[in-house]
């Protein structure tokens, strides 16, 4: 029997690489594994969100924990094979304040005891407020305990400590795994705790353990006391991988892929399989799997011997003390089964689009009939008002279109002023010219458009016109009397008039030749261009002399999309990480240097050396 663990860093992540693109479906993952319970962390999705192939695998029983306010955010998940191995019980979190609805009934609890904030020492926040409940820390979806008989499985994603504030909130944490796992001891429960801590065990653990400078103060951290004094043989839990392998070195479960550290293998062991004594006699085998590609992490796992000698000389079989009843109708509470959405009492938001009878569109709907038909008469009373009376001529002062025209402007206004009496005489008159006048503007743009040329030779203004200074506009051609009533062609074709002389008025010699002089000659554009696109020369590091690699800024700030060379040699251990961070006389050359420079930087200089030469 196996049980193996691994951060995948998203479910959904995970099928785009290798060989997990080429199953059909997550069941394939599953069984390509090759593991009998599988410990997940990092799901990265919610339970809206998650796929039913994920959800329920064919031959696995599933258990999931989500954040509660973070989507896309931790999680993690246990699948157990049901034709090997049976769940008994399963809980969500670590004090038992995560409940589903109904909450489980004492039978359907794991142990009769939980952690109590009050009852051990948690560290205070930043503010020095001490939490008096482990709400926040149960809020993230960062441990599912699945109780197999033999023993009681605890998966945990533990919280990484990516700034100082962050810190007191990670020490809670392993202070609350310790004190549940403590209790299920008292019970009389054997332990196996399983999945990323985040914390580096000892110096061998880390890619830049052996360095003096970290050597004397590694367990100076928090983090790293806590779990030196949790683990053997200070503390109750053995870090089983680890006692196969004592003294191997390198045996990293967990790269920084920005820097490319996986090629290298310049990582840490921050994944780990933990058990209580009890199951130590069990323990086969146990080792990494970093062959296994798809995240940042790479598997671990152990394998249980089929049967056992205890001291006593009693021979005791794994299928005798773990049950194996594939046939079990009824799962915990917590299994993904037992879900509304898949156990038939929900409705799946996926059902209202798919494939079903199309409604029927209303045959006798007024508005309809109104809407199709194109040439529904109206009632008489109301036709007679809309139909214009040809008896009475049509009036239409259109504002001037051309923005240059003022004098054609100021004729129109006191046109617009000597025939405002004559309409205000006659109201009704103006009322029913009003669908003619507008029927007039359609007409008379309709035909513009269809009389313009394509392209108006001589009537656009050169890109020479804006360089020059403009020449006073000469006065309307046309002079508009007070007693003609001039229509709306009249003016388009006044407007045409006027623009074609002013462009006239703009091409003059002096303004085409500074224009010419201004314009640099094919052959200088097309090497300014060149010059522009080229791609630049990556720079030579200064430490081995060697061409740079070209980086893009992902961050989120000011600096993003920008781009930047630094040494293309990979990162190891002792790479120079810059006078700050590296003793120099750590530093190892074979590895990449401190060289960085912005593309910019570097495209001035080319431009700079260029000139001078």
């Amino acid at each position: 029997m196996r049980i193996l663990s691994w951060n995948i860093n998203g479910v959904r992540t995970l099928p785009q690489y290798h060989p997990w693109n080429t199953f059909t479906s997550f069941q394939g993952i599953l069984e390509h594994l090759n593991a009998d319970i599988i410990c997940f962390q990092e799901m990265k999705t919610s339970r809206s969100s998650l796929s039913r192939c994920v959800a329920l695998p064919d031959d696995f029983e599933a258990f999931f924990s989500f954040p509660q306010n973070k989507g896309g955010y931790s999680g993690v998940a246990v699948y157990a094979d049901s034709r090997t191995v049976t769940p008994l019980r399963a809980e969500e979190g670590l004090s038992g304040i995560l409940q589903p609805k109904p909450p489980l009934m004492s039978d359907d609890r794991i142990s009769r005891s939980y952690p109590c904030a009050h009852e051990i020492e948690l560290v205070p926040d930043e503010h020095g407020s001490t939490p008096s409940d482990f709400a926040a820390l149960e809020a993230e979806g960062r441990a599912l305990i699945v109780d197999f008989g033999l023993f009681v499985l605890i998966n945990v994603y533990c919280p990484n400590e990516t700034s100082d504030a962050r810190l007191p909130f990670k020490i809670n944490f392993h202070v609350m795994l310790q004190d549940r796992v403590r209790k299920l001891m008292n019970e009389g429960r054997e332990v196996v705790v399983v999945g990323d801590i985040n914390i580096c065990a000892t110096p061998l653990d880390h890619c830049d353990g052996h360095l003096a400078s970290n050597t004397a103060t590694f367990y100076d951290h928090p983090a790293r006391a806590w779990f030196h004094r949790w683990l053997s043989p200070i503390g109750c839990m053995t870090d089983v991988v680890r006692r196969f392998w004592p003294d191997r070195k390198g045996m990293y479960t967990c790269w920084n892929m920005k820097i490319s550290a996986r090629e290298t293998n310049y990582g840490t062991r921050v994944d780990y399989i933990l058990v209580t004594p009890g199951m130590l006699p069990w323990i086969k085998h146990g080792d990494i799997q970093p062959s296994l590609k798809g995240s940042d992490h790479c598997p671990i796992y152990i394998d249980l011997h089929d049967e056992i000698i205890t001291d006593a000389g009693e021979r005791l079989f794994l299928r005798d003390v773990l049950p194996m009843d594939g046939n079990r109708e009824d799962p915990p509470r917590l299994a993904a089964r037992r879900w509304e959405e898949y156990s038939g009492k929900q409705t799946l938001l996926s059902t209202f689009f798919g494939k079903g009878n199309k409604p029927r569109s209303p045959s006798n709907s007024l508005l309809s009939s109104l809407s199709s038909t194109p040439d529904t008469q109206l009632p008489r009373e109301y036709s007679d008002t809309t139909q214009p009376d040809h008896t009475q001529p049509a009036i239409v002062i259109p504002p001037p279109t051309h923005p240059l025209l003022s004098s054609c402007k100021s004729a129109c206004t006191s046109m617009s002023q000597l025939l405002a009496p004559s309409l205000q005489s006659n109201p009704m008159s103006s009322r029913q010219s009003a669908p003619l006048a507008s029927s007039a503007k359609r007409k008379s743009s309709d035909n513009t458009a269809k009389k313009a040329p394509k392209k108006l030779k001589g009537g656009q203004s050169k890109l020479s016109s804006f360089f020059v200074q403009p020449s006073a506009s000469p006065p309307c051609s046309q002079e508009i009397s007070s007693g003609n009533v001039v229509n709306h062609r009249d003016y388009i074709d006044s407007d045409h008039q006027f623009a074609l002389e002013l462009s006239a008025s703009f091409e003059t010699p002096l303004s085409q030749g500074l224009f010419a002089s201004a314009t640099p000659s094919a052959s200088q554009s097309q090497a300014a261009w060149s010059q522009l696109m080229a791609a630049v020369q990556p720079p030579n590091c200064l430490i081995h002399g060697e061409p740079a690699k070209e980086h893009t800024v992902n961050k989120p700030g000011p600096n993003k999309g920008k781009t930047f060379f630094l040494c293309s040699r990979p990162v190891g251990p002792g790479y120079d990480k810059g006078k700050s961070e590296r003793l120099r006389e750590e530093v190892d050359h074979r590895y990449r240097c401190n060289f960085f420079k912005w593309t910019s930087d570097v495209r001035r200089e080319a431009k700079d050396r260029s000139s001078t030469s």
